[in-house]
């Protein structure tokens, strides 16, 4: 009989690293481990040799920063997708396409199941296993964290610790940490009590403000079609772009977020994110849009927005509904070009200027000089028209009285 092949999500942390010796000893399976490079740094050094060490037969490490980038981060940032109007949603957004990575290399490597590392009360696991549904129906999903014996994650450290799993959480450091090029986001530990201010080791690439320079750094940012494609006056892809703006804003103590947020399994909890690109980006992009899209667009697309966010954080971006909505979304960022200047300080974010050939910002209609072009006669019949509505009801109901009116008898004939 042929042995099952598995093919694991594999970040090297504690979860995926006990789940390819458990699945070994569970379904006596050859494990066949999956990382996609998103970006993070730490998380992939020497993962390969973890991955054997752990009882991986083969290994598949996937660069798709640039993947990533333009097809999912580019996306959202369009959009201005923020989950509950705050988070940018680094982890979320990477799942799917991590999932269409572990679908490809398992068709490939002709496996009869996927692995994942989400537990039994988190998001991510359903936006792994909707995803592959969406991709391949036919291919079984194991969640290992909802059936396994262990309870905390110090039963999992010493079941490494036993079967000399190479992990470098410890019990003294048990935070989760989950990077890529948008964001890491923190949680496990002392995070846990939302009235516990995080650690100054909690955060992995943001100063502290407080320990940010004295002086403002500025920052130019380029947008085409409200793609970001170049940086104090320097053309870049989207990978060195975030690269180098991480490093810049991070130094200045920007994108740290505390958030208590509402998970889709329907209990709060307590994250702590950095995101310091996709902070400034978000601003600048949002400032461009304020200069180039009318205000039936721009209220609409806000709307447009909340909705786009809530299905990245639930797991639904394979769906007709986001390629409907990307299509709304394309049209208005057609307009969306120019520059915007952002002001970083020990934390916070302004604006220091921006410019579009797009611009419906008139100065000749704006200015309250004399070279103001502002018909102000014409106002006159635009409150007319604009009040009527207004003023036929309290005509009819006079002093806002609105009590019903005595119906007048019909006359007998």
């Amino acid at each position: 009989m042929k042995k099952q092949r598995i093919a694991v999500a594999y970040s090297g942390g504690l979860d995926t690293s006990v789940i390819v010796k458990w699945l070994q000893e569970k379904y006596d399976a050859d494990i066949i481990t999956v990382t996609g490079n998103l970006g993070q740094m730490k998380e992939l050094s020497g993962i390969a040799d973890k991955a054997y060490k752990t009882g991986a037969k083969k290994v598949y490490i996937q660069d798709l920063r640039k993947e990533f980038v333009q097809e999912y981060l580019w996306r959202a940032l369009k959009t201005g997708a923020l989950y509950e109007h705050t988070y940018p949603m680094a982890t979320s957004i990477g799942r799917p396409l991590l999932a269409k990575a572990l679908v490809e290399v398992a068709k490939r490597e002709r496996c009869t199941a996927i692995a994942h590392g989400c537990t039994g009360k988190g998001n991510d696991q359903v936006r792994f296993e909707v995803a592959i549904a969406a991709l391949a129906p036919e291919i079984k999903v194991l969640a290992p964290l909802r059936e396994w014996e262990f309870r905390s994650r110090e039963q999992e450290i010493a079941y490494c610790e036993k079967h000399g799993i190479p992990v470098s959480v410890t019990r003294a450091n048990p935070y989760s940490i989950d990077e890529n090029i948008w964001g890491t986001s923190i949680e496990c530990g002392v995070l846990e009590d939302p009235m516990v201010e995080p650690p100054a080791d909690v955060y992995q690439r943001t100063v502290s403000p407080s320990e940010a320079p004295d002086k403002t750094t500025t920052v130019s940012i380029e947008f085409s079609q409200g793609i970001p494609v170049g940086l104090n006056g320097n053309r870049m892809d989207g990978v060195e772009l975030l690269e180098k703006l991480n490093e810049i804003a991070g130094a200045n103590g920007v994108g740290r977020l505390d958030l208590v947020e509402n998970r889709l399994v329907g209990i709060k909890s307590r994250e702590i994110y950095e995101a310091p690109a996709a902070t400034v980006l978000h601003f600048a992009h949002r400032e461009l849009e304020r200069l180039t899209l009318d205000k039936e667009v721009s209220h609409y697309k806000a709307k447009i927005a909340n909705d786009y966010a809530d299905l990245i954080y639930n797991g639904l971006w394979f769906t007709p509904l986001k390629k409907s909505l990307d299509a709304f979304v394309d049209e208005t960022q057609k307009t969306v070009n120019g520059l915007v200047q952002v002001k970083l300080y020990k934390g916070n974010v302004s604006v220091g200027g921006r410019s579009s050939p797009n611009s419906l910002y008139d100065t000749k209609l704006a200015t309250y000089t004399e070279d103001d072009k502002f018909d102000h006669k014409a106002s006159v019949g635009f409150i007319t028209i604009y009040g009527l509505p207004v003023k036929t009801f309290y005509r009819v109901n006079k002093n806002g009285d609105l009590k019903k009116k005595r119906i007048p008898r019909r006359k007998k004939v």
